[in-house]
C-alpha cells in the first residue's frame, strides 16, 4: 500500500471515529439535559405532569482556544394544555446543565 493510500485510510478512520465519539458524548449528557429542561417547564407551566422530548442535539465548539466543549439540546416540554421549547447546555464530562427559555407556544 502506498503512503498516499495509507494516509487516506487513516484520515477516513479518524473521521469515522470522531463522529462516533460525538454521538456518545451527546448521549451521555442527554438524560441530564432533558431532566433540567423538564423541571424548568414543570415549574414555569405550573404543571408537575409535563414531559419532555429531545428535538435536536449538537456539540458546541469552544469559543476560546483550549476552551470547554459543551453539548446543546433543544427540548420540547408539554403538559396541562401548554407547550414550551427550552435550550439545555451541558458542559461535557460534567453533570452541570442549564436550561434557558426558548419559545412558548399558545395553549392548545
Amino acid at each position: 500500500m502506498s503512503k498516499k493510500t495509507m494516509l487516506y485510510v487513516t484520515a477516513v478512520a479518524l473521521l469515522v471515529a470522531g463522529c462516533a465519539s460525538n454521538q456518545q458524548l451527546l448521549g451521555s449528557e442527554q438524560d441530564t439535559a432533558l431532566q433540567v429542561a423538564v423541571r424548568r417547564g414543570q415549574f414555569e407551566m405550573s404543571c408537575p405532569s409535563a414531559t419532555g422530548t429531545v428535538l435536536s442535539s449538537n456539540i458546541l465548539q469552544p469559543v476560546l482556544w483550549n476552551g470547554i466543549e459543551r453539548a446543546e439540546y433543544t427540548i420540547g416540554v408539554a403538559g396541562c394544555g401548554q407547550k414550551a421549547t427550552y435550550i439545555s447546555v451541558c458542559q461535557l464530562g460534567s453533570s452541570s446543565c442549564l436550561a434557558v427559555s426558548g419559545r412558548n407556544a399558545a395553549s392548545w
